[in-house]
């Protein structure tokens, strides 16, 4: 199954590798904080406003409203939880499926010997939002967030997208950008950069004017993947990420162009690998 997934996702890499790009209008909330969650607290909820109650959590879909969150905390879990990609632990009870384009992903305490094993700076770069774990991809800077009906392997499209950054140095080194069924790009904004030199609290996020609707979204988490020291005054701004909001997803109301067929199979065969391996699902 292994190989499988791996055939898949290089297909899909190159699907996804020129997007076109579309006409549309987002709205968009922003904010760059300091290292204390009340700095942006009142924006992110805003945000949840905008996407509406309830929070669904983990029921299944379809759902005719309210909006899904993930804050990488496992319940109060104060260990590390490495993975690979394709990363489909949320994606039977969120709706969200998650590729990068290098080794995987993690969700760690800044704490964690997983994280200072990569740089022994990074708990003291970083900061979280919510207790007490954050969220990074592993060998890349790029996450690819697909979305599918909770609890079915079903494409699915959103309304809206946000996400918090830590640690954001630069404005133009962190970004979000959304794209629909035919890849076209709807949307692309860069994150506020953090009013203080480390562990500064970002938020950036977006939900559409129009019945836009989102298939993919891509965040862009700092000019390099995690590895070398903080530098933005050399250009190196490392940055990693916490809670991640959207609206509920809705499935799509047509057959997805080729490279989205992959992505279904994609979802489908990282979703049977996680529960033959028995992936704990956390919050």
């Amino acid at each position: 199954m292994g190989n499988q997934l791996r055939t898949f996702i290089a297909c899909l890499v190159v699907g996804l590798a020129v997007p076109s790009v579309a006409s549309a209008g987002f709205i968009t909330r922003g904010i760059g904080g300091g290292n204390d969650p009340a700095s942006i607290q009142a924006i992110v909820d805003l945000f949840r406003a905008d996407l509406g109650n309830p929070n669904n959590g983990n029921a299944a879909g379809p759902l005719p409203g309210g909006r899904r969150e993930i804050n990488w905390d496992g319940g109060g879990a104060v260990t590390a939880s490495p993975v690979g990609t394709p990363f489909a632990g949320f994606q039977n009870n969120r709706g969200a499926l998650f590729t990068t384009p290098g080794t995987g992903f993690l969700q760690t305490p800044l704490t964690a010997a997983e994280l200072l094993t990569i740089n022994p700076t990074y708990g003291t770069t970083f900061s979280v939002f919510s207790p007490a774990r954050i969220f990074t991809p592993v060998g890349s800077n790029v996450t690819d967030v697909h979305f599918f009906v909770p609890g079915t392997v079903m494409p699915a499209t959103v309304s809206g997208f946000g996400a918090v950054f830590t640690d954001v140095d630069l404005g133009d080194s962190a970004s979000l950008a959304f794209f629909d069924i035919d890849n076209n790009l709807l949307f692309s904004a860069n994150v506020l950069a953090g009013l203080v030199p480390n562990g500064s609290l970002s938020f950036l996020g977006a939900f559409a004017d129009a019945g836009e609707q989102i298939f993919r979204v891509r965040v862009t988490s700092g000019t390099t993947a995690l590895g070398p020291n903080d530098n933005p005054s050399g250009g190196i701004d490392v940055v990693a990420l916490d809670d991640f909001i959207y609206a509920e997803p809705r499935a799509v109301g047509r057959v997805p162009e080729p490279s989205i067929l992959m992505l279904l199979g994609v979802g489908l065969l990282a979703w049977r690998l996680s529960t033959a391996r028995g992936a704990r699902r956390s919050v």
